[in-house]
């Protein structure tokens, strides 16, 4: 995935009536009773045998559809789909997207040397022609890929004017637990990812839309520092074509690739495309921890210009995709 600001290129039921005997009543009678309710009775005990046993094997359906989804595995070309949500009926495509590229947010670039997939499947509404996407059957969807920040805490965190004595005790801490990784990890359900490949043919609109956060990763900064959340992630609207960004930010564009056909059209495989987007907006970090006596969270904020609004930030993946019927994914195994 590559994310760089100002980039000007292009790339490709009711309970039971009681029975009750009162202290006066007599056994005789109690035994009347009981004689003319005991057929009743032994059918509602039978019954409840039968609903608390039917019950009890609804009671391990997860557990068994839960097997159920790892069972798949589709075979020959198809084995990069193996996550591929094949349980799911509706579920007629499957896709995975492979890309490496650059991030940029505020006034820092992270380069995403190592690749990020995206997994999971789609089914078209035959009315409005809207597809939605499905996550990856191991719940997978978008790996979960570290990417190291350039010059790690000691560029990522601005110190204050601090006493000789404390500023170097921070510095000393900071070259010890220098490293941070920025990691991209999906903000909201799969059903709110967007892939379009009409879109990619036709060079307009989203062809891949992903609502996502970023967990920056270091000892110092604990298990909960994030670039935007689920309630306010950065929504990434990627195209192949011109994009039209809020000023400073000008429009760059995309590439659609090269596609090839397989298997008779059963699998399709589109090459270098470069997927843009620079009209995003990225919210603060949150949740960071200390360097030594100091919070970390303002002095990364303040050290990454965020919050960071739309028109300074951008993100070009350079990816490559592959589609293929999911009859034929199902058929291979």
């Amino acid at each position: 995935m590559i994310v760089g600001r100002n980039r000007r290129r292009a790339v490709a039921g009711g309970s039971a009536p009681a029975l009750r005997v009162g202290a006066s009543g007599s056994v005789s009678a109690f035994r009347v009773v009981a004689s003319r309710f005991a057929p009743a009775l032994r059918a509602v005990a039978s019954r409840s045998a039968a609903l608390i046993a039917i019950l009890a094997g609804l009671a391990t359906l997860p557990a068994a559809s839960s097997a159920l989804a790892t069972q798949h595995h589709p075979t020959g070309i198809f084995v990069p789909f193996a996550d591929c949500p094949l349980s799911n009926p509706t579920v007629e495509k499957c896709v995975v997207i492979k890309s490496t590229g650059e991030f940029t947010a505020g006034n820092r670039t992270v380069p995403l040397t190592n690749p990020i997939t995206l997994q999971g499947g789609t089914f078209e509404n035959p009315t409005t022609e809207e597809t939605t996407f499905v996550g990856a059957e191991d719940g997978n969807t978008l790996s979960r890929t570290p990417e190291t920040v350039p010059g790690g805490l000691a560029e990522f965190a601005a110190l204050p004017p601090l006493p000789k004595r404390v500023r170097k005790s921070i510095e000393r801490l900071i070259a010890r637990f220098n490293t941070v990784t920025a990691t991209i990890e999906l903000a909201a359900p799969a059903s709110s990812i967007g892939v379009s490949i009409r879109n990619l043919f036709f060079e307009e609109g989203p062809v891949l839309t992903l609502p996502v956060k970023i967990k920056l990763t270091n000892p110092l900064l604990g298990d909960r520092c994030y670039v935007g959340s689920d309630r306010d992630p950065v929504v990434l609207e990627f195209t192949v074509g011109t994009t039209t960004p809020p000023p400073p930010n000008t429009p760059i564009t995309g590439r659609p690739g090269e596609i090839r056909v397989v298997e008779g059209g059963l699998l399709a495989v589109l090459e270098n495309n470069v997927l843009v987007n620079n009209s995003f907006a990225a919210p603060e970090a949150h949740d960071c921890g200390r360097i030594g006596p100091l919070p970390a969270t303002p002095l990364l904020n303040h050290a990454l210009g965020l919050p960071s609004a739309a028109g300074h930030n951008t993100a070009i993946l350079d990816a490559s995709l592959e589609e293929v019927t999911a009859l034929a994914a199902r058929e291979s195994e």
